[in-house]
């Protein structure tokens, strides 16, 4: 198995590459929050490349056995982390559910889909994290069914401290693939971005609610 560093840099070279992840730091995207930013990511599109897609999942699952040994179910977060969830729960031959931002307005009203037993040890697995609001949400679900919530693990992190204090708050450990540093270094060296550019990049983590405004 690769180390955690090889892995944080590979993954971040094949988001690049595939442009799930695209920097334009001189034309910022705007966030559905507001929020002014160089970088946007929808790692949706890796499941379009069979070769990243199989990186990823194995990626995954080598990270959950690693760090939360003792899991016995995956829950993928709506709508992001239920493919690749269902993905890593079988290459780790696990049951797995997915949890919706809200119940349904029809039929059994489930916000959990799949079957979660009271105590079972479930690991929450989520595409993308930024404040971790709307993941976290989903930790209250599991929570409020009985489960116990070992930790979340995700494929990619912007590293904001805000995310940060919140998982720290709700006693959730978080495992993340790759992160915003990993893909600064990988997009320089693959000229994705220039020495000029980064200055610019790491200042929007450091502040992105008034980067650029």
């Amino acid at each position: 198995m690769q180390n955690h560093s090889d892995v944080s840099r590979q993954i971040a070279a094949h988001l690049l590459n595939i442009e799930a992840i695209r920097l334009r730091p001189d034309q910022p995207f705007k966030w559905s929050s507001g929020w002014n930013s160089p970088i946007y990511c929808d790692n949706r599109l890796s499941l379009s490349y069979p070769e990243v897609r199989t990186y990823i999942k194995n990626a995954l699952a080598d990270a959950i056995r690693a760090t939360f040994p003792a899991a016995e179910l995956i829950a993928g977060v709506a709508t992001a982390g239920i493919a690749q969830g269902a993905l890593v729960a079988d290459v780790l031959h696990m049951p797995y559910a997915y949890v919706r931002p809200e119940p349904k307005k029809h039929g059994m009203g489930n916000q959990i889909e799949g079957r979660i037993l009271p105590g079972q040890k479930v690991v929450v697995l989520e595409d993308l994290i930024s404040t971790g609001g709307s993941s976290l949400k989903v930790v209250d679900v599991l929570r409020e069914a009985g489960a116990e919530v070992l930790g979340m693990a995700a494929i990619f992190t912007y590293g904001f401290a805000l995310a940060d204090e919140n998982f720290s708050q709700k006693g959730v450990e978080l495992m993340c693939l790759s992160n915003y540093d990993s893909l600064l270094q990988e997009a320089l060296k693959l000229d994705y971005v220039t020495e000029g550019q980064l200055e610019t990049l790491a200042q929007w983590r450091k502040d992105p609610g008034s980067w650029g405004v």
